[in-house]
């Protein structure tokens, strides 16, 4: 197999690949599948004990990506301060979109979930679905901003709490 383009990620990188999050790129290697010889990134996701290989020339196609700029989380976290925004569909349509937001990987669209479906102590309890997707949502958010920002998830969750403790205030 002809290598096209120099892969742009690189050992020891966080990435965000979009079903899974944020990972690190542990190596690089070359593997025979079906009798092609395919160039892999090796990605470990350490939290969910989880490996995964990602051939390199389909990383862009697939939508792994560079973790967001400082400037991008800046905006996600700008995003948690605004009205939830609820469209009056059926929860099953509304839960079908929240999880492709969640999926497409962009820090933006997570943040919206986010917002949407954050709940504080006087509101109505939410429903079991809602809740899984909204700590899916939390999780993903909280990682990426753990990674650009270098702190830990900890730390990060924390940053995001401080949010949306504001806006409820």
């Amino acid at each position: 197999m002809t290598k096209t383009k120099k892969p742009e990620f690189r050992p020891n990188e966080f990435v965000v690949y979009p079903a899974h999050g944020v990972g690190k790129i542990i190596s690089i290697e070359e593997q025979e599948i079906a009798g092609l010889h395919l160039e892999l990134f090796v990605i470990s996701f350490e939290k969910d004990k989880m490996t995964l290989r990602v051939p390199t020339h389909k990383a862009t196609e697939i939508g792994m990506r560079q973790l967001s700029s400082p400037d991008i989380v800046t905006k996600a976290l700008d995003t948690l301060k605004g009205k939830a925004r609820v469209k009056r569909a059926m929860w099953s349509r509304r839960a079908q979109e929240y999880e492709q937001k969640i999926n497409s990987g962009d820090l933006l669209s997570i943040a919206e979930v986010v917002r949407d479906l954050y709940r504080t102590d006087d509101q109505r309890e939410q429903s079991y679905s809602e809740r899984q997707l909204y700590e899916a949502a939390l999780e993903r958010l909280t990682r990426e901003v753990a990674a650009v920002s270098g702190v830990d998830e900890a730390g990060a969750q924390k940053k995001v709490d401080d949010v949306l403790l504001s806006r409820a205030a």
